[in-house]
């Protein structure tokens, strides 16, 4: 039903303090992907999806802040999950990364992980569309993190699910209403969220040039506000 990708980014703030960010970018041929699937916080980002079971996201990020590692939590929800062979389940946490594809997913379905990412999907055109993603996000990632004011991990999520998309995709083109959503938070403790950091397109046949301009306005919008209030 999906493609996503989760990621984890190092970086340096203003301060000078080590910091993290993560975010996670998901879209599918269904309405309302972003109220099921992407989860994130300052502790990581995770993905559940195929049959979706949004309390392996939900737990998910629980276990994240009770400190476990993103492997050992996603591993121990779907162990005491009967349908896991149904589900796919993949993340980031501050150190690992975790990626499962159940045996019974439908269609092309796998994944791939990286150092700081994961990318997966399922009911997709074939490989290729998990592998484009992956490498969209590899060759527009931050070589020392400062040009995310340039572009935004969120931009750069899209970006990624829009190399999938031109891939081939969900494979279900019968499927007119589809959607998308982005979502990054990170570990500084900042006065004021961009707006652009948690976006959604609910119910849309174009998803991801949709999301791309929802994300282009709210980054005007978030720049105008700070401009204004600086100046007030």
């Amino acid at each position: 039903m999906t493609f996503s990708i989760c990621v984890r980014e190092s970086y340096v703030d203003a301060d000078g303090d080590d910091q993290h960010r993560f975010g996670v970018a998901v879209t599918t041929r269904l309405p309302g992907v972003g109220a099921l699937c992407p989860f994130a916080s300052e502790h990581g980002a995770v993905a559940t999806q195929a049959l979706t079971n949004v309390e392996l996201g939900e737990k998910g990020m629980d276990y994240l802040e009770d400190g476990l590692a993103v492997d050992d939590a996603l591993r121990a929800l779907l162990n005491a999950d009967d349908g896991r062979a149904e589900r796919q389940l993949h993340g980031v946490g501050s150190e690992a990364t975790f990626a499962f594809t159940g045996d019974d997913c439908l269609g092309w379905a796998g994944h791939r992980e990286g150092d700081d990412y994961t990318v997966a999907g399922n009911l997709l055109a074939g490989e290729g569309v998990v592998e484009a993603t992956a490498d969209a996000y590899e060759r527009n990632a931050d070589a020392d993190a400062d040009a995310d004011a340039d572009e935004p991990l969120a931009k750069r999520l899209i970006d990624a699910l829009g190399a999938g998309h031109a891939a081939g995709g969900d494979k279900r083109d019968d499927l007119a209403i589809q959607s998308a959503a982005v979502v990054v938070t990170s570990t500084e403790d900042r006065e004021t969220e961009p707006y652009y950091n948690d976006l959604r397109v609910d119910a849309t046949e174009t998803p991801l040039r949709d999301l791309r301009e929802t994300f282009s306005m709210a980054r005007e919008g978030y720049e105008a506000a700070l401009e204004k209030y600086a100046e007030e």
